[in-house]
């Protein structure tokens, strides 16, 4: 049974999945990893990373085709290779999916390959992949584990999410996508309909326009991207709609008619009415859900919520010796989340002095269309939703050297704190790199910063981080270059 037998079996090896492998291999546990389709899961080969080189690539078309504004001159437009612009991308996820192999060789983690089902505590049974590798550039990587039944003191399941579909709406790959479809398209549809405006629909929408694409996104909220700051969202909406994205809020595809090649999307507005939309293609963006299914949880009666599985502050589950990580472990949905609560789980269970519990309220979202959203905190209305009495101060892109140098000047950033303690709860940004620069909130946040230590902290010059010290200022009335 030496081979079969481990300190810890992780069922998934997404971001959270193969990172908590590495920190319990480095904590001195055996360690294994069971995966049944790609190693790096959907962050890294369907979602996270390919999703922004297909940005990147948008990002420098725009560049290209706005040369002019620069003092550039190019011969001619700017165009897309749409078969260029998908190679690189799965490029990218190849080159990382093998990374991630390399780093579970280098800590001695066994994968095993194949479809894990817990039979009774700490065993499981793994069969036959029924999701084959999808490229042959992932493929099975050679001396892995298969087909068997594995034991471990405790085991860790991580795996993941999956598209949500709509009943009636839901996707077939052809004319009606996920993002599966929409990362690797045969062609560039000329028409679009994106559903939902969440982080994955306006990427896609984003990414879409830059190619010349003709796209309306159509959201049921009263906002676009509905997790922000109703200020951040309306200003990026604003952006979105300069670079030529039509948007529907309070309003929802109630069908869609197929044709040949094309789709007809039946969009009912609040008052009632329906407008009928046609484009080549539709992507379903409604959100995800837990993998869940086909594990054995009922049997073991692990509890669920809501196609989650339920965890306490150390992805305990109600059953002794079984773990939950990610998103298959319920929102927020994001891969840095699954790495900071696998880490969590696997040191509480080493017994790490100090470990504590997540606090979901400095978990930063980063959405990586053009114009970029970054967040982290309460936002304005949630703030005060919860009697909080709060300063708010604000910063604009066009009164930044660095980005009207850029080329960047339209943005925003937006703080908020508590008037009387002066603690930062909430930061919300629109514009360029925002992505980058909200990690600066979320360690001030983390050390639990006031504003006086903001304001005594200097930001080198001339950069955009400085528009962050000045929106702190403005919150106090002492803002100085505005």
């Amino acid at each position: 049974m030496s081979g079969t037998s481990y300190d810890v079996i992780i069922i998934g090896s997404g971001p959270g999945g193969y990172v908590t492998a590495i920190r319990a291999a480095q904590l001195g546990f055996k360690t294994a990893i069971v995966e049944r389709e790609h190693l790096g899961g959907i962050c890294l080969n369907w979602g996270c990373i390919p999703t922004k080189a297909l940005l990147r690539s948008a990002e420098i078309l725009d560049h290209a085709n706005h040369a002019k504004s620069y003092g550039l001159k190019l011969e001619g437009k700017m165009t897309a290779d749409v078969k260029d612009v998908v190679a690189r991308s799965r490029g990218v996820s190849a080159r990382l999916n093998g990374g991630v192999a390399f780093l579970m060789k280098k800590n001695k983690i066994d994968v095993i390959w194949g479809e894990a089902k817990l039979t009774k505590p700490g065993e499981i049974s793994v069969g036959k992949s029924t999701k084959p590798v999808v490229e042959p550039q992932n493929p099975v990587p050679k001396g892995v584990k298969g087909e068997g039944t594995y034991t471990a003191k405790h085991i860790i399941v991580a795996t993941g999410a999956r598209p949500r579909a709509l009943p009636g709406i839901e996707p077939d790959g052809k004319l009606i996508w996920t993002y599966f479809e929409a990362m690797k398209p045969d062609v560039m549809p000329k028409s679009l309909v994106v559903m939902g405006s969440g982080a994955i629909g306006i990427e896609f929408a984003s990414f879409y326009r830059s190619m010349g694409v003709e796209v309306t996104v159509v959201e049921v909220m009263p906002q676009v991207m509905p997790v922000e700051d109703a200020e951040i969202s309306a200003f990026a909406r604003k952006q979105l709609e300069k670079r030529g994205l039509k948007i529907l809020t309070e309003a929802k595809v109630a069908k869609v008619e197929k044709g040949a090649n094309s789709v007809t999307a039946h969009v009912e507005t609040k008052d009632g009415k329906v407008e009928k939309i046609a484009a080549d293609r539709l992507i379903s963006a409604v959100g995800v859900q837990g993998n869940i299914e086909g594990l054995g949880l009922e049997a073991l009666g692990v509890k669920t919520e809501r196609g989650c599985i339920v965890i306490d502050g150390y992805g305990r589950t109600n059953v002794p010796g079984l773990y939950a990580i990610g998103d298959v472990a319920g929102p927020p949905m994001l891969a840095h989340k699954a790495e900071h609560e696998g880490v969590i789980c696997i040191e509480k269970i080493a017994g790490v002095p100090g470990v504590h519990p997540m606090e979901k309220g400095r978990i930063p979202g980063c959405t990586y269309c053009n114009p970029q959203v970054a967040s982290v905190g309460l936002t304005e209305a949630k703030a005060k939703e919860l009697g909080r009495d709060i300063r708010v101060g604000r910063y604009s892109f066009a009164a930044n050297g660095k980005a009207i140098a850029l080329g960047e000047d339209q943005g925003l950033i937006k703080t908020i704190f508590d008037k009387k303690t002066g603690e930062l709860i909430g930061a919300h940004m629109v514009g360029a790199e925002v992505t980058e620069l909200i990690q600066g909130f979320v360690v001030a946040m983390n050390l639990e910063t006031t504003e006086e230590e903001l304001m005594h902290t200097i930001f080198p010059h001339p950069t955009l981080s400085e528009m962050m010290k000045e929106s702190v200022l403005d919150a106090y009335g002492r803002v100085l270059n505005a």
